[in-house]
């Protein structure tokens, strides 16, 4: 039960909680007698949460608020997770508790609660000129590790990487088209680019007839894309570059149009998905529109042999009796799951794929930061052949829902090969299915402060035949996998042939694909193959 205001106007807001535990310990419960009590304060100017039972102080249970993310693992189930701090000695670790709510209605309110001594606990900028920036922490701060960012500025900054980026033309070429093909929506508007890098964007909004565009980049391609820009001076003069983040700088107007390339691999890695939707809640006007406006997930199994022997080879080294006189093989089943932790970035051939895709859809105009931190995507697949299931097989598409044309880029296995490819986590245990069983499982991808995630993967075949409805999951395999460090394998497709035994399946389409309502929730990417589609790729 909440005592007091929600407001923050009192000094401590309590909540009596069902039970607190620090992960991998036993659970503090309450009983009628000694509850355990969930304390917000801000004593000594610094938020903290912590937990008592009866008049004790639950040692070591404290946590910074400044640093802390809470994320629902269920309707009465939280984790509160604090990272690490330099100045904590005695803790130099991210760290977690789980909590327990006595029902629903007292956990939403520990989550406003707790949102709202974060976001007070946050000391907020006051209004710059333009292209200045804030002195005090930005969310970005908060919530991204210092050596992180300066490495994923420092990459960006540097022309040869703005090149690999430019010169996928699948990912250059719709921008372009996207923008031009919808002038209407450029013409006399106010553009903000929303991590310009090289300012090509930026360009092409100009070249659509924007008003005036503002390229915001961090790093220090700004320095590059002002060069290029100044050299370009018919578009030029209608464009200002600011350094900074968007979540710390400035503007002198509002956007009525938002341009941006925020998709890493799987959509969501380096986080910069947050920025572009921080820029929407700062910048754009009512009803202003995004380009791109909606991001989807799709998702497949799939049964790849070679790669998972490929894999499953690295590890052999560890094998070995007699390394130099030493015996290597207990650490071999550590490297073993240490292989199988990296997503596999590279392009294959979608007659790998074991069933229809299916997807989730992330509405950049609807969608709130927070709830970026935490993406559950239950799975559901119906097996269309025999055989057996390796991982999970995922890639992404944006929509560019201009009013004149409404244009997809797709990274589909079967389209045109971009510089993201597609992505696979493979599971270390693979699962058997037949024909028509289906396949369900859970894709929970879960944010860090290296600007990426962590994903946790499971697939189940339920049972197949005779007596199914009385059975349970026949066979389950789960995977952890760390969406920072992938293995890169990054080959093209290989000439794939069908096994004698299965039928050639579904393929997907690769050209564009025109929006409907129904397609946001039910997409059909797939087509009926032709006779020879089980013949080799050429």
């Amino acid at each position: 039960m909440m005592e007091g205001s929600a407001g923050l106007k009192h000094k401590h807001l309590e909540f009596t909680l069902a039970s607190v535990s620090e992960l991998s310990t036993s659970s503090v419960s309450s009983s009628s007698y000694t509850p355990v009590i969930a304390r917000f304060s801000a004593d000594g100017g610094v938020a903290e949460l912590r937990f008592h039972q009866g008049s004790e102080f639950i040692d070591g249970f404290n946590v910074d608020l400044g640093n802390a993310q809470l994320f629902k693992l269920g309707p009465v189930k939280s984790l509160c997770v604090s990272e690490s701090s330099e100045t904590n000695k005695e803790r130099p670790y991210s760290w977690g508790v789980t909590i327990e709510f006595r029902n629903e209605e007292e956990g939403r309110d520990f989550h406003s609660a707790f949102e709202q001594w974060k976001e007070e606990d946050v000391v907020q900028g006051t209004h710059l000129p333009n292209g200045a920036i804030s002195a005090s922490k930005s969310k970005f701060d908060n919530k991204i590790e210092p050596a992180s960012a300066k490495m994923y500025f420092h990459y960006y900054g540097q022309l040869l990487h703005q090149q690999n980026m430019l010169q996928d033309y699948v990912r250059t070429g719709t921008y372009y088209a996207a923008v031009i093909e919808n002038r209407a929506d450029f013409t006399g508007h106010v553009v903000v680019d929303v991590g310009a890098g090289s300012g090509i964007l930026s360009l092409f909004a100009a070249q659509a007839g924007a008003k005036h565009v503002y390229a915001v980049e961090a790093s220090e391609m700004a320095e590059y894309a002002r060069k290029l820009i100044a050299g370009n001076p018919t578009l030029g003069q209608r464009i200002t570059v600011i350094k900074g983040k968007v979540e710390e700088v400035e503007l002198p107007e509002k956007a009525d149009i938002l341009i941006s390339e925020p998709m890493g691999t799987l959509l969501v890695n380096e986080r910069m998905l947050e920025s572009y939707i921080i820029a929407r809640d700062r910048f754009l006007v009512p009803n202003g529109k995004m380009f791109p406006s909606i991001g989807r997930i799709h998702m497949a199994p799939f049964s790849d042999e070679y790669l998972f022997v490929e894999i499953a080879n690295k590890a052999l080294f560890w094998q070995q009796q007699n390394y130099y006189g030493v015996d290597l093989t207990p650490l071999y089943g550590s490297a073993f799951q240490g292989y199988f932790s990296q997503p596999v970035v590279d392009a294959f051939d979608p007659r790998l794929l074991v069933s229809p895709p299916m997807c989730h859809v992330i509405d950049f105009a609807e969608i709130k930061e927070e709830d970026l931190y935490e993406i559950d995507i239950p799975l559901k697949f119906t097996a269309s052949v025999g055989t057996r299931v390796h991982g999970l097989a995922c890639w992404f598409d944006v929509l560019f829902n201009g009013s004149t044309v409404q244009r997809w880029l797709t990274t589909a296995p079967g389209a045109p090969t971009t510089h993201w490819y597609q992505i696979r986590c493979v599971l270390s245990q693979p699962i058997y299915v037949m024909a028509g069983q289906e396949i369900t499982g859970r894709l929970h991808m879960i944010a860090h402060n290296a600007q990426s995630y962590t994903i946790y993967l499971t697939l189940s075949a339920k049972m197949w035949g005779p007596g199914a409805e009385q059975g349970g999951i026949l066979q389950t395999s789960s995977c952890k996998l760390d969406l920072k460090e992938p293995y890169y394998r990054m080959s093209q497709p290989q000439p794939y042939t069908l096994a004698q035994d299965q039928q050639p399946h579904q393929l997907l389409q690769a050209q564009d694909i025109p929006i409907h309502a129904e397609d946001l929730e039910e997409p059909e990417l797939l087509q009926q193959p032709s006779e020879n589609s089980g013949a080799q790729l050429q």
